[in-house]
């Protein structure tokens, strides 16, 4: 069994439920993806790392990936170690969702591994109308970095992809709700 099958596996037993719930843009929902359910497990967190990283390696320039906390968090480690581990560092950062309320009142944790202009990859768990991604993408360029795309382990193709472009950026998806469960 391949990394990609494999992680498809866990994604399908740990994170996929068909339920009714309220997703993050707000609309209803008769299924959801629970990515950190995949990311935060051993086995899952590391393949979701070898294949984030995959999805990127050869993005030129790209120099760190992270986005907005908390479902970014175990991927932006875990592609960062990936690609350690395969002689190309590349440092992780996380987003906070409002700036830390005391000491530096800083927004992005690992600043010091960030001079201005650092090219940086955004990632995601899971992306439905992309405005999560986007949300990451503004803090990130807020804060001097240079935004190149954005990597997801889901994306649910409900209208993220195409408004991601939209604002002229890229996505890339591990894997689509398409090739995980059907149409």
């Amino acid at each position: 069994m391949t990394d990609r099958e494999k992680l498809k596996a866990i994604i399908l037993e740990l994170s996929y439920e068909k339920r009714l719930v309220t997703l993050a843009s707000g609309r209803q929902s008769d299924f959801y993806f629970d990515g950190k359910q995949t990311t935060l497990h051993s086995e899952g967190g590391l393949l979701t790392g070898k294949l984030f990283y995959e999805a990127i390696k050869d993005v030129p320039g790209v120099q760190a990936v992270g986005g907005i906390t908390l479902g970014a968090d175990p991927i932006a480690t875990a592609t960062s170690i990936a690609a350690c581990l395969d002689g190309n560092p590349l440092h992780a950062f996380i987003i906070r969702k409002e700036p830390k309320g005391h000491g530096t009142g800083q927004w992005l944790e690992g600043r010091k591994n960030l001079p201005a202009g650092t090219k940086v990859v955004i990632v995601e768990d899971v992306v439905t109308t992309g405005g999560s991604s986007m949300k990451a993408v503004n803090r990130a360029k807020e804060e001097g970095l240079d935004v190149l795309g954005i990597v997801s382990l889901v994306d649910r193709e409900e209208g993220g992809r195409e408004n991601i472009e939209a604002e002229g950026y890229w996505l890339k998806a591990i894997f689509t709700k398409s090739q995980l469960v059907g149409a």
